[in-house]
């Protein structure tokens, strides 16, 4: 079983930054892919970013050039540095864990609670 809990969400202005972390249970955390997902009022959730247990990144083109996902294994964390953020971005933003060894996270197998992103404009 593992858990993740995000944190670092809120409020911010269109052009602005946050950081999300995602805190992640288990002794086994540098073997799963990391990812996180969205989901924006009245849609469905989407794919933001994915990070591999070997460092390898993958983001959605939405994302690409102003977000960047990285992992601590040692703190057992995964982050998602959101820069240039614009009211589009506005969602729930959820941490995900897919404990196979896949190159990229399509089909997690464990979810986080989710954090809110609210970027005015």
């Amino acid at each position: 079983q593992v858990q993740l809990v995000e944190s670092g969400g809120g409020l911010v202005q269109a052009g602005g930054s946050l950081r999300l972390s995602c805190a992640a249970s288990g002794r086994t955390f540098s073997n799963y892919a990391m990812g996180w997902f969205r989901q924006a009022l009245g849609k469905e959730r989407e794919f933001v970013a994915s990070i591999s247990r070997s460092g390898g990144t993958y983001y959605a083109d939405s994302v690409k050039g102003r977000f960047t996902i990285s992992r601590d294994n040692a703190k057992n964390t995964v982050y998602l540095q959101m820069n240039s953020l614009n009211p589009e971005d506005t969602a729930v933003y959820y941490c995900a864990a897919d404990t196979a060894p896949v190159a990229v996270i399509r089909t997690p197998n464990y979810w986080g609670q989710g954090t809110q992103v609210t970027v005015s404009s």
